[in-house]
């Protein structure tokens, strides 16, 4: 029986790290759609799966490793939440690789996709004639959202995460100095106030981090 009890103290601390993480960093990678969880899911399963039959790996240096991946998988998605810059390196961002008919080659290969690939997700899609494609744009996880001539567009969020999507502002002709002072009409302080905004036929609608913010600052101003 002593044998079997390292592999019993490894697979229940591994469990516990694994409810852990999922209740810490979120459900995200449950059904991973992004590159970060595919990542921690493939990772934190080897750490798991490789340790618990090895008896060279103690317990205690199987808890450490588990508390290192746990610690850099959470900063890692801190910085994503919030800079641009690393959440594009780290998660990608949505490209559009067929714009109104026209399949865009040079973006379907910076992505790696081939013509077979390209053409077996827009048969996934019931989409057998490029030419009636309004916009294809390829999302973080690999799945391929199109819109054809004569359907409602989707809404895109115009701010995620505190951060202005800068492929929405490029598709619609704004800036980021335009988005900014759309969140300061709306009575916020400045894109980082908000959760999700979404752009829809010319309306924006903002969804902040704290609502109560707004009716503070306009209680301010009607004080004033």
């Amino acid at each position: 029986m002593s044998v079997y009890l390292p592999i019993i103290y490894k697979l229940g601390i591994g469990l516990i790290g694994l409810i852990i993480q999922i209740n810490i960093m979120g459900k995200g990678n449950l059904a991973p759609s992004n590159a970060l969880d595919q990542v921690q899911n493939y990772v934190l399963g080897g750490i798991i799966g490789g340790t618990i039959y090895s008896d060279n790996v103690t317990v205690f240096e199987f808890v450490v490793v588990l508390i290192i991946w746990t610690l850099l998988v959470m900063s890692l998605k801190f910085l994503k939440e919030h800079n641009h810059l690393a959440k594009v390196i780290i998660d990608g961002e949505p490209k559009a690789i067929i714009e109104n008919g026209h399949i865009m080659i040079d973006t379907v290969l910076k992505a790696g996709m081939s013509a077979s690939d390209l053409m077996f997700k827009l048969r996934e899609q019931d989409v057998y004639d490029v030419s009636k494609v309004k916009r294809a744009v390829l999302e973080q996880n690999g799945q391929l959202t199109v819109i054809n001539y004569g359907d409602q567009n989707p809404k895109y969020p115009i701010i995620y995460d505190g951060q202005a999507n800068d492929d929405v502002l490029d598709a619609i002709g704004k800036d980021e100095d335009w988005l900014e002072q759309k969140v300061e009409e709306a009575g916020y302080e400045n894109i980082r106030d908000i959760y999700v905004a979404e752009y829809l036929k010319g309306e924006i609608r903002f969804t902040p981090y704290d609502p109560t913010k707004k009716r503070a600052k306009a209680e301010v101003k009607a004080a004033e």
